[in-house]
């Protein structure tokens, strides 16, 4: 969360998404009144948010390094797979 509303110039315990977890958190906490419903559903959403957020840095990363950059050269392109364009005889290409 710190990551991800870092970019938005507020603390990350502002956001709207950290209110709910620590609400959910406190829903969910055994007391001696009552008995936690499913006690490993809050621990199964927490592991599914955090791969959400995961998954959410990877992709824009790779949307910032693929996406947009217009018309690549042939060459460039062979570059980014490895590849290296065959040489032409007469020092062409």
């Amino acid at each position: 969360l710190r990551q991800a509303s870092g970019r938005a110039g507020r603390p990350y315990r502002d956001t709207p998404a950290y209110r709910h977890i620590v609400a959910a958190f406190r829903a969910h906490r055994v007391t001696s009144e009552k008995l936690c419903r499913a006690q490993q559903e809050l621990h199964f959403q927490a592991a599914t948010y955090l791969c959400l957020l995961r998954s959410v840095r990877e992709h824009a990363a790779l949307h910032q390094e693929y996406h947009g950059k217009g018309e690549r050269s042939p060459e460039e392109v062979a570059g980014l797979v490895g590849f290296r364009l065959p040489q032409q005889p007469g020092g062409k290409g």
